[in-house]
């Protein structure tokens, strides 16, 4: 059985310009090397009324349980000004040692390195007590709801069992080793709109401002102290992200106002508790003012937690051994497809250096990618004893 190299594979996923919602193939560039390493491999593709169409892929190989699941995507966030950048973002060049190009970071080169791991471990072990499956979408930079959501619901009708599963999410802020992901703060978004009544600014008793009650519930929404955090998570926070009134006349008091905001929550709220708090403000300061309001929410999973057991333990040790850092676990950052598929098994998450994601210039050290490679093989040689 062949091996795949890490570096190699990166850049041929990098090479794909496959922005959220887009696949631009990466998808079935996957399933073909997976399938070569023995794999069954299906490609779903989700879409609805409301949202594009998405394709994923849910790979295994062998029947047997327990069943160790890798979870990634391949999409990108996009990669602005190509002159920004000192090599274009889709034509992977290795300066001083990094790889650079869009995904390298996150996440493209962790699914290579996962591979690379697989293919070697497959080569050492032609029969496994177990299976080796991968859970990859197209979709997890952007709406969320075409992807390993619905994939999720997939395996849940089809009973495919996962024990175990590994997200390949770059999770170490500085170095390779310094953190384990456990769990992940919820996140709600909201748009508020309130509604008055125009008029000349000369005479703002003829008229109702939506400004000046929207001010305040913006106010009175960020000076709540939701909480204090706890040993798993940092407090609560809610930020307002926009404000807008469409009015370009300096003599005119306007009809309409709005804002909007996110809130990133640990476990002792859920996304309806904190609706309601909401809620509630606007509704008393709306009310003050006369004006009526419309409030908009967006759900993006809640808090959760995975109770570090065996396999977690068993993999901060490799992590250890391999990086000489003993990582901590944390719940710290933003959203993954941890959310979904932590409803089905439990998992951990543990990939690359974070601090270029997103960013010009994204890249990833190529010592980094060797050892993580190894760290992924170590996992799965000990998940299989």
């Amino acid at each position: 059985m062949s091996t795949f190299d890490e570096i190699k594979l990166s850049k041929d996923l990098i090479r794909f310009q496959s922005i959220t919602p887009f696949d631009a193939g990466a998808i079935k560039f996957l399933s073909k090397k997976l399938k070569s390493l023995g794999f069954k491999c299906k490609i779903l593709e989700f879409k609805d009324k409301k949202s594009p169409p998405i394709k994923n892929l849910y790979a295994r190989f062998g029947n047997q349980e327990p069943n160790i699941c890798y979870a990634g995507h391949t999409d990108v966030v996009p990669p602005g000004n190509y002159k920004d950048w000192t090599v274009n973002p889709f034509k992977p060049i290795i300066k001083n040692n990094n790889l650079i190009g869009r995904g390298a970071n996150d996440m493209k080169s962790s699914i290579a390195c996962f591979i690379s791991a697989v293919s070697k471990y497959l080569k050492k072990n032609s029969k496994i007590k177990g299976s080796i499956s991968f859970l990859i979408t197209g979709d997890e930079e952007g709406l969320a709801i075409n992807g390993t959501k619905k994939v999720v619901d997939y395996l849940k009708k089809k009973k495919e069992k996962i024990n175990f599963c590994i997200v390949g999410e770059p999770t170490n802020p500085k170095k390779l080793g310094e953190m384990i992901k456990i769990g992940r703060r919820g996140s709600l978004s909201g748009t508020i709109k309130l509604f008055g009544t125009q008029g000349h600014v000369a005479y703002p008793h003829l008229s109702k401002n939506p400004i000046n009650p929207l001010v305040l519930i913006c106010k009175k929404l960020k000076d709540i102290k939701l909480d204090n955090g706890n040993k798993n998570f940092q407090p609560s926070n809610l930020e307002f992200t926009e404000v807008y009134v469409d009015n370009k006349a300096h003599n005119v008091i306007p009809s309409r106002a709005r804002a909007q905001f996110n809130v990133r929550y640990n476990n002792l709220h859920t996304s309806n508790s904190l609706k309601k708090k909401i809620i509630s403000i606007i509704k008393n300061v709306s009310k003050k003012y006369k004006c009526s309001y419309k409030i908009n929410f967006e759900a993006n999973g809640d808090a959760f937690l995975t109770k570090p057991g065996k396999t977690i333990f068993m993999a901060r040790k490799i992590i250890k051994k391999i990086t000489r850092i003993n990582p901590k676990f944390s719940t710290t950052g933003g959203t993954s497809d941890a959310r979904f598929i932590r409803k089905i098994s439990p998992c951990l998450e543990f990939g690359l250096v974070n601090k270029t994601m997103h960013k010009i210039d994204e890249c990833v050290s190529v010592a980094d990618l060797r050892k993580l490679t190894k760290i992924y093989f170590e996992i799965l040689d000990q998940y299989f004893k």
